[in-house]
């Protein structure tokens, strides 16, 4: 048994990261790094320093490692070791997956190809798609969603023509937490002969997640949402799928993504994997949908008539609550809750007094978007630490409320 495989599990009741500071209720944005990843990370970096790319006993060693931790993010996924590779961000592996497989068709087909996403869609991707609109003359259709952020099945087959290349659907949106169709997309998908990518940053290890169960063809996993480090994600891409490298030189990661591997943080994000594999046995999903429906209800209570819930009412992420609460601006509620950590809308966002695109795609007015805040929980969230938030909000909103 090698020594990286005889680092051992323990259990513990609070992150020394939250220990003694506000309640953290922001788990979508970021997750603490779970002592236990922590631990493996440590040791990679203090002993095992070699290139995974040398043959000596220091790379063979760095290299086993690596090849372990792509054998247990393959696991999770439901995927073989060899479809996984490694990326420094989800911004990055979703630019590979939708720039590598525009850059994989003919040179000659490139001004003439068409893609398909949905407003409400991460800025990585988002901002991919504007690149290829401008740089590339690819043609993209941005499709609406419901009320509910709900993209529709038959329009994503409506929008395919037969210049498209790929559709890129997040599978839960990071703001609001609504689960999108990706199965019946992924149907759709395949029988046009078109690939689909899914941003899946948000759903792993909140709900089962397996590439061959979903159809999708690429998938893009984020070490920072699964209490592993940020700088460290991979992108699921199924045998057979061409891409073309974004990042160029040693031809490392089967020659999708040249650089030198993070070893130590991609062995954390394998044992951040396994962490994930046994939270779903052990029921850690509905023991946050429990916690999330105490926290509503609690609102409710203590804010009777004010409270607006956003996102679908029941194909939503157990841990995301995105609120809006009358008469209370986001922000001004925030700055009253020094004991509490939340986002007004998505993190990548944060600091901004203006509207999320994605509550307005729901239909709301602007101001009714300027008042919605998101609280995501986790591992470390307890009922306790809730029925103080519900009344650290109540408080906060009265006290905005008589200013």
């Amino acid at each position: 048994m090698q020594r990286w495989q005889r680092i051992k599990y323990w259990s513990f009741e609070m992150h020394p990261g939250l220990v003694h500071g506000p309640i953290y209720l922001d788990y979508n944005g970021t997750t603490p790094v779970d002592p236990r990843v922590a631990a493996v990370i440590s040791e990679h970096i203090r002993l095992d320093f070699g290139n995974p790319s040398s043959s000596h006993v220091y790379g063979q060693r760095a290299h086993l490692a690596l090849e372990l931790a792509r054998s247990q993010i393959a696991k999770l996924l439901g995927a073989a070791a060899a479809e996984i590779v490694f990326t420094g961000s989800g911004s990055e592996a979703d630019a590979l997956a939708i720039r590598g497989s525009f850059l994989a068709a003919r040179a000659e087909a490139r001004p003439h190809l068409h893609m398909i996403t949905q407003v409400t869609e991460h800025p990585a991707v988002l901002a991919a798609c504007r690149e290829l609109e401008e740089l590339h003359g690819v043609a993209v259709t941005y499709l609406p969603v419901d009320e509910f952020g709900r993209v529709d099945p038959n329009q994503v087959e409506g929008a395919i023509n037969s210049k498209t290349f790929l559709i890129s659907i997040m599978q839960a949106n990071n703001e609001i937490g609504t689960i999108q169709p990706i199965f019946e997309i992924a149907q759709i998908a395949r029988s046009h002969e078109v690939l689909l990518h899914s941003d899946a940053a948000q759903s792993i290890g909140k709900i089962r997640v397996d590439v061959n169960e979903l159809g999708v063809d690429m998938l893009t996993l984020v070490g920072h949402k699964m209490y592993a480090p940020k700088g460290i994600a991979a992108l699921y891409v199924r045998s057979g799928v061409s891409l073309r490298p974004i990042i160029g030189g040693g031809g490392q990661e089967g020659g999708l993504r040249a650089g030198t591997e993070n070893v130590a943080f991609a062995s954390g994000l394998g044992i951040a994997a396994d962490l994930v594999s046994e939270s779903l046995l052990e029921q850690e999903p509905e023991r946050l949908a429990s916690l999330r429906a105490r926290f509503l209800v609690g609102l409710e209570k203590r804010l009777s008539g004010r409270i607006h819930l956003h996102g679908h009412p029941v194909e939503h992420l157990s841990n995301t609550l995105n609120i809006r609460i009358d008469g209370v601006s986001a922000l001004s509620l925030l700055s009253e809750l020094t004991a509490l950590s939340a986002s007004a809308g998505s993190a990548c966002h944060a600091g901004r007094d203006e509207p999320s695109i994605v509550l307005l795609a729901l239909g709301l007015k602007s101001e009714e978007a300027l008042s919605a805040i998101r609280f995501s929980l986790g591992r470390w969230s307890t009922e306790q630490e809730i029925d103080q938030a519900v009344t650290q909000i109540a408080n906060a909103v009265r006290k905005v409320s008589q200013l």
